[in-house]
């Protein structure tokens, strides 16, 4: 029985992780709440701070992507009710295609 509870207790503990709910509450976030939490503020300057100062690409491209993807989530993905229509993918399209060419430029063509 003891196996059990704390097998319960862990999914318990994991629901909030589940991709549902990430989306969800990634949807529900604005903009100033993302980039005005501490924790992501402090990591994202960390990362900034550590790309510059041994001036590598890898991480100040993945930085500039975290970012992109924040925004991408928030400007690309429709809410809860309503249907992904082509009106709503052409954003998504559009900043894949802009986070991959400037990924694809920094790293292949700009060396």
């Amino acid at each position: 029985m003891e196996k059990e509870q704390v097998l319960e207790k862990t999914v318990e503990a994991l629901r909030p992780f589940e991709t549902q709910n990430l989306m969800t509450t990634i949807q529900n976030l604005t903009l100033q709440q993302i980039f005005s939490n501490w924790v992501i503020l402090l990591s994202l300057a960390a990362l900034l701070f550590f790309g510059i100062y041994k001036r590598s690409k890898t991480v100040l491209l993945t930085v500039f992507s975290l970012v992109a993807l924040t925004i991408m989530v928030k400007v690309a993905i429709p809410p809860e009710g309503q249907e992904m229509s082509l009106k709503s993918v052409l954003p998504f399209v559009g900043f894949g295609l802009g986070i991959g060419g400037v990924i694809v430029y920094f790293t292949f063509i700009k060396d």
